[in-house]
């Protein structure tokens, strides 16, 4: 956001005066052909909109805790693209707040669903219980569901001043995460805010409706999951994905 903000204050304050200076020096060469000058000022305004049209993520307080948000993208969920529902897999983006579901179809992988997600509070591995860590693994060695159980009555104290509240949504997946127990895919009740960030306590947050969505269409217990680290981009598989589905992305820290 820092260097966003420095751009911004270069192209304001020193790139567009210059050119306009410039610009304004020729008049006599270019005989006063307006139009000309018109379309050079036009063209060099759109040159940063590509920046300032990156999505944000930002620092708020959250009921008296810090937690970093970030904008909103449109959900994505294609049931009718499923050949086999137990080909399916979620991969998570804990750098870019995305939940996604591939299914290896033949020499294909194809995304069928995407949602905005919430991830731990602090960065890196989960190294203990209260760590406020995500844990993360590789294609290689994922994790898995091993629990998918109605989570609509379970109630949380966050310590934050609300007491024991809703905060699951209707559904917790639970998953195999070697060296840390507790950790599953959950709604956002009271904390609807919160999705996409980073602010839970290890869990990863969907909005309440998106996971009712990913239990119908696509979850099932030993469903593959791999939690990307934060510093880990698009795999190819991904890349070649989104490009041949023609899928618009508006996170990519």
């Amino acid at each position: 956001m820092k260097n966003l903000l420095l751009l911004n204050l270069f192209y304001l304050f020193a790139f567009y005066p210059f050119c306009l200076f410039f610009v304004l020096l020729q008049r006599d060469r270019v005989k006063y052909r307006m139009k000309t000058i018109i379309n050079i000022l036009f063209a060099l305004l759109l040159l940063p909109l590509g920046v300032w049209g990156q999505a944000r993520q930002y620092e708020v307080n959250d009921h008296g805790k810090r937690a970093i948000r970030a904008d909103q993208d449109v959900k994505i969920s294609r049931p009718d693209l499923v050949k086999k529902k137990g080909n399916c897999f979620i991969l998570m983006s804990k750098k870019d707040f995305y939940l996604y579901v591939y299914e290896a179809q033949g020499k294909d992988t194809v995304m069928v669903a995407r949602y905005d997600a919430c991830f731990s509070l602090n960065k890196g591995q989960k190294q203990r219980k209260g760590d406020m860590r995500t844990p993360h693994c590789t294609m290689k060695k994922p994790f898995k569901i091993t629990q998918i159980v109605d989570a609509s009555k379970w109630k949380h104290d966050f310590g934050d001043g609300r007491g024991q509240i809703l905060s699951y949504g209707h559904w917790f997946m639970r998953l195999q995460t070697p060296g840390s127990k507790g950790i599953g895919i959950h709604g956002s009740t009271n904390n609807r805010e919160s999705v996409p960030g980073r602010a839970s306590e290890g869990c990863i947050r969907l909005l309440d409706e998106d996971i009712i969505d990913l239990y119908k269409n696509y979850a099932f217990v030993g469903m593959k999951v791999v939690i990307k680290a934060e510093d880990v981009g698009d795999l190819p598989f991904e890349t070649r994905a989104m490009e041949r589905q023609q899928i618009k992305r508006k996170r990519n820290f």
